[in-house]
């Protein structure tokens, strides 16, 4: 493993580690735990779990967030990622993930909706002045790793180049940068010119992200950019084998069967483990379908109609082997 700093990076001295994004809603502890079982991935993140602010909280964060703490097991790396906007509450939050099994943490800097999370997120660029006491106190709580997920800017590009010290004076691990503003939320494309830039700019590991859905991108962004590493979200939900294909293990280019083919696996082994952790619960299925509506499927491929139309999980289930079938 690679040290800096007297920590050791989840992912080896030399290796260029492809990551899972962490996607709220999408990348629960199923889902993770398929792409680990199957493909795995060098390093799986965490949906962000949120740090309860109010002062009268008996902890701060949820129950069902210390159980997703726990790794996963087979020498691929869990990073906890954290989303709050107060010192002592993200304190709090990254001591109670510690406790509950998390190696690794990071800090959601990125996010760009607010909802019940203002302020948090991508709404901590508006307050640079507070960043280098909160890092700092994250720093000191963290045993193992600490990085954060942040954007370019909130809505400045070249915000992140006022940031650069302070998260090196922190003491931050590593970075993976969406090269987005906050205020862009996921419109336009992904500036990696701007990862480039970073990446010279700094002594921290960069792990590139954003927009990286195929091999040939992918490829191109890493050696532009020079990152350290590649973050995968959308475009492994919709090819699960991208990051075989990345390895040069399964073939660069995705042909529409063998696509059918490894979608069909995924959401036959994403069924088994939602089984497995909610039993017959009534919300696997809406779980199910939330995956398959990330899969950039379209509205008119028939093979998926089954799916899309299914009232029970068996009915989806049973969607899943007249794909798989059909392919």
């Amino acid at each position: 493993m690679r040290r800096m700093s007297g920590r050791t990076l989840p992912w080896a001295p030399g290796k260029v580690p492809l990551m899972l994004a962490p996607m709220q809603g999408v990348t629960n502890r199923a889902v993770r735990q398929v792409f680990v079982d199957w493909v795995r991935p060098d390093v799986v993140f965490s949906e962000f779990m949120r740090v309860r602010p109010s002062a009268d909280a008996t902890q701060r964060l949820s129950h069902g967030d210390l159980l997703d703490a726990k790794p996963h097991g087979k020498g691929v790396p869990l990073i906890v990622q954290l989303i709050g906007r107060e010192l002592e509450p993200l304190v709090e939050g990254a001591r109670e993930a510690q406790a509950a099994g998390a190696t690794h943490l990071n800090l959601n800097m990125g996010c760009p909706y607010g909802r019940m999370n203002v302020g948090c997120g991508g709404g901590m660029l508006e307050r640079p002045e507070e960043l280098p006491s909160i890092l700092r106190a994250l720093r000191d709580a963290v045993a193992g790793t600490f990085s954060v997920k942040v954007r370019c800017g909130y809505s400045d590009p070249e915000q992140i180049f006022s940031l650069l010290p302070v998260f090196e004076d922190a003491g931050v691990d590593f970075l993976a940068l969406h090269a987005r503003t906050v205020v862009q939320r996921y419109d336009g494309a992904a500036d990696h010119s701007i990862t480039a830039r970073v990446v010279k700019a700094t002594r921290l590991p960069v792990i590139a992200n954003g927009d990286l859905n195929s091999v040939a991108v992918a490829r191109r962004v890493f050696e532009e950019t020079g990152a350290a590493g590649l973050m995968l979200g959308r475009g492994a939900m919709r090819d699960p084998l991208l990051f075989e294909r990345l390895r040069g293990r399964a073939p660069e280019f995705a042909e529409p069967q063998s696509l059918i083919e490894s979608h069909a696996h995924f959401l036959r082994a994403l069924a088994r483990q939602y089984g497995a952790l909610f039993g017959a619960s009534g919300n696997v299925l809406s779980k199910l379908k939330s995956s398959l509506a990330v899969m950039g499927v379209s509205d008119d491929a028939r093979a998926y109609r089954p799916l899309k139309k299914a009232k029970t999980v068996e009915a989806f289930c049973d969607g899943v082997e007249q794909l798989a079938a059909g392919a």
